[in-house]
């Protein structure tokens, strides 16, 4: 079994590990409505991809009262 010969401190095994942050997302505007979205994703605001609607908001759509 693997056992460390000498104690790694805590500065140097931070140090190790100073790398190891995630990088920071790349927002996009969305073309259509203006807000910050992933790229490649669709908007969560307005429901666009590439300049056109792929999912229909929920203020969008009219339900019947007694589906709902």
């Amino acid at each position: 079994m693997a056992v460390p010969q000498n104690k790694v401190t805590k500065s140097r095994r931070n140090m190790r590990r100073a790398h190891d942050a995630l990088p920071g997302g790349n927002p996009a505007e969305c073309p259509n409505c203006g807000e910050l979205k992933r790229p490649h994703h669709v908007c969560g605001a307005c429901g666009h991809y590439a300049e056109r609607e792929v999912l229909a908001q929920s203020d969008e759509i009219d339900l019947d009262d007694d589906a709902a």
